[in-house]
Order: structure tokens, then C-alpha cells, then sequence
């Protein structure tokens, strides 16, 4: 099953279409990070610091894989476009042969190692890749923004699975990682009849469901769904917030130069006129860096974790499905009488159990995983949001109040003048 989501397409407004010939709903840069560091005021300090003592310490000189996405590079041929990405590798684990790769990989690669994953741990939460689909009319497909985003994506992909206890190990993730020549593993993947085996049970799942769901999952499901409507509210909002503030920059742009040319025409208000238009420049400057810092920190953080809900979704549907089988097999067996029968039952009932069991350890243990790493995701993009407000804010205010000041100070200047 892929592990991208549908959510929020128009079908009306969207078109679908192959490999890299898409644009993300959002066409922000990621948070990663490689970002712009956050100011240094000492209130900004005292909250970080606070708040990083409640995170788990991280292990950096424990850490043995490191990968990076860089350089990409547009390929034109007859039939199609794409981008190629640079993946550099560095690690010191002894499953590698080397201790450094630089492959070349496109973005239906990436599409293939996750669907790779899925296949080989169905209840593991993977991260999300950015959506495929692009806006229809849209001449420039591959422009700096859009490949700056992806390229930022991408490696906070593999970044994840890096850090995965288990992924990381995979050998899917290991030939994706090295393989100079990667055609041939492209085409590898489930079969037809194994895709149409995975969709006849998750029907039937769908249609009996399952009998004692436990109740973990249960209110894991709950948490879930309650999380995937606060945070697609939020990503609406906020997405709606970057709009409303570039119109209102728009706005302030034309604002500025109505006063200076207003100054040449009027003499005697020539120069608090002149004030006034550089104090909107310079407040249009500050809120100009403000939205960029919305849109490549806050919102990409956000809309990130929108498609996490639906992978979360999915994942669990998987686990219900597992349960499902286990229980249809479990009632095939406590009615049929025949030994032979029996003694086939027996195996695929035991045989079911285990897997039951192993895929909701996974779960339990990737779900702790998954809160930890969006919790810790989620406080950094509020932080830095947080802190470029009040920067914003207060350099807003000291160009105002410098203006305030200049203008108390002009009669006292003018009495004196008089006085001499």
C-alpha cells in the first residue's frame, strides 16, 4: 500500500501525475536542520532551555549512520523531466562495505524504499514522503522553490529512517543507500496477485472488522483522529495566515512611497513624511522575514504531521486487518471437525497469533517513538515561529518609537532657537 495520502486533493483543481512531474500542497522547505538560527534574546533563551531539559538527551557520538540530499540536478529526455538528488552516506557500521557512498536517486526511488518498508514492516509508522500531484496550468514545474523544498524534504526522510532502531537495519534501506546501479532493484516489488491479496483482506476487514480490538489500539485510534483534526485545523489556519500576511505586505509596499512622493509636494512636512515612509520600509522588511520564516519553518512542520495522521490511519488499519484474519481462522477452526482439516487450521491460526502479536509489539513500540519525535518536531517550529514574532514585533516597535521621538524633540529644538 503507498504510503501517500489523498487528503485535501481537489480532484477537480488536481492532476495526478508520474515521478517528480509534482508540486507538494505546500510549497514551503521543510524544517530541518540546517535552518536559520533562532534569536538570541535572553527570553528566547530561558524557554529553550527550559524546554530542551524536558527532551531526551540525544546520543550524537553514538549515531553511526548519517545521510544528506543535496545537489539536484534536472534531467531532460525525449519522453520525460525529473530531478536526480545526490545521497551521500557515511557511517561506520560493519554490514557496509565502505564507510562512504554518493549515489544518484530520483524521486520515484524514494517512492520505491517506502514502499519497500511498508511491505517488510506493515505496522512500523514510516515517515511520509511530500505528495505527487501538481496544480493544473502550471507552466514552471521544476522552479528553485519547488526543487529547494523537495530536496529539504527528502532528507528528512531518510534522516528518519536513519534514526530508526529498526529501519535503519533494513536491507531495502541498505541497497537504496549504496547501489550504484539501482534499475534493476526499481522493478523489483509485490507481485499482482500479492497486491490483490493485501486489498481482498483489508476489504473483509473492513466489512466484519474486528471482534476485541484491544482497547490500547483503541484509544490509540481515538488520540489519532482527535490529533488529525486539531492539527489539519491548524494547518488550514496557518496556511491561510501566510496568505492574509503577504496581501497585507503587498499592501505596505505601495504604502511606503504614497508618503515620500507626498513629501516632495509638501514643503513644510517634508521630512516626518519622509520618516514615515522609511519607518513602513523598514516594517515591511521585518514582516517580509517573518512570513519566510512561516513558511519554511511552521507550516512544513505542520502539513508534515497532517500525513502522518493518515499513515497512522493506515498502520492501524493493518493491524486491524492481522486481527481480523486471526479471528475468521480462529472460528474456521473451532467449527470443523475433520483432523486433517484441524491439523491445517491449527498452524495458520498459530501462525496468525504470532504475527498478531508482533505486529502490535511493533506498533506499541513505534507509537511511543512517533509522539516523542512529533512532540519534540512540533516545540522546536512553535519555538522558532514564537521567536521570529517577537523579533518581528519589537523591531516594528523601535522603528516607530524612533519615529515618536524625532518629532517630541522638534518643537523643544524650534523654542530654544527662538530663545537664542
Amino acid at each position: 500500500m503507498s504510503g501517500q495520502t489523498d487528503a485535501g486533493i481537489l480532484a477537480t483543481d488536481m492532476l495526478d501525475l508520474e515521478e517528480d512531474e509534482d508540486l507538494e500542497v505546500f510549497s514551503q522547505k521543510l524544517l530541518t536542520t540546517d535552518r536559520d538560527p533562532m534569536p538570541n534574546s535572553p527570553s528566547s533563551l530561558v524557554n529553550q532551555y527550559q524546554l530542551d531539559e524536558d527532551d531526551e538527551p540525544q546520543l550524537v557520538g553514538t549515531k553511526d549512520l548519517f545521510v544528506t540530499v543535496d545537489s539536484p540536478e534536472s534531467h531532460v529526455t525525449a519522453i520525460e523531466t525529473f530531478i536526480m538528488y545526490r545521497v551521500i552516506t557515511k557511517t561506520t557500521r560493519s554490514e557496509f562495505d565502505s564507510c562512504e557512498y554518493e549515489v544518484l536517486r530520483r524521486y520515484q526511488d524514494f517512492l520505491w524504499l517506502r514502499s519497500r518498508l511498508e511491505e517488510t514492516y506493515p505496522t512500523l509508522i514510516i515517515h511520509p514522503l511530500p505528495e505527487k500531484f501538481v496544480m493544473k496550468g502550471m507552466v514552471e514545474r521544476f522552479n528553485d522553490d519547488f526543487i529547494g523544498t523537495r530536496k529539504k524534504a527528502l532528507h528528512r526522510f531518510l534522516n528518519k529512517i536513519a534514526g530508526h532502531p529498526i529501519l535503519s537495519f533494513n536491507q531495502h534501506f541498505q541497497i537504496f543507500l549504496t547501489a550504484q546501479d539501482f534499475s534493476s532493484h526499481r522493478k523489483q516489488g509485490p507481485s499482482f496477485l500479492s497486491r490483490m491479496g493485501d486489498t481482498v483482506r483489508a476489504v473483509a476487514s473492513s466489512v466484519w472488522g474486528v471482534k476485541s480490538r484491544p482497547e490500547e489500539f483503541t484509544l490509540m485510534q481515538e488520540y489519532v483522529e482527535n490529533f488529525g483534526s486539531k492539527i489539519s485545523s491548524v494547518d488550514k489556519v496557518s496556511q491561510r495566515i501566510i496568505k492574509e500576511q503577504r496581501e497585507y505586505l503587498d499592501e505596505l509596499k505601495q504604502y511606503g512611497p504614497l508618503y515620500s512622493q507626498w513629501g516632495d509636494i509638501e514643503e513644510d512636512l517634508h521630512d516626518p513624511l519622509k520618516l514615515v515612509a522609511h519607518c513602513v520600509e523598514q516594517c515591511s522588511t521585518e514582516t517580509e522575514k517573518q512570513i519566510q520564516n512561516l513558511s519554511e519553518v511552521l507550516v512544513p512542520a505542520v502539513h508534515e504531521y497532517v500525513l502522518c495522521t493518515e499513515v497512522l490511519k493506515t498502520v492501524l488499519k493493518r493491524r486491524d486487518n492481522i486481527q481480523a484474519d486471526f479471528e475468521t481462522k480462529n472460528e474456521a477452526l473451532a467449527s470443523k471437525r475433520a483432523d486433517q482439516e484441524v491439523g491445517q487450521l491449527e498452524k495458520e491460526v498459530d501462525a496468525l497469533s504470532d504475527r498478531m502479536e508482533l505486529a502490535n509489539n511493533a506498533l506499541k513500540g513505534d507509537w511511543v517513538n512517533w509522539k516523542n519525535s512529533m512532540r519534540g518536531d512540533l516545540k522546536s517550529a512553535f519555538i522558532s515561529t514564537a521567536e521570529k514574532n517577537v523579533e518581528c514585533y519589537e523591531k516594528c516597535l523601535a522603528v516607530w518609537e524612533s519615529f515618536l521621538l524625532s518629532q517630541r524633540s522638534d518643537p523643544i529644538e524650534h523654542q530654544d532657537e527662538e530663545t537664542t
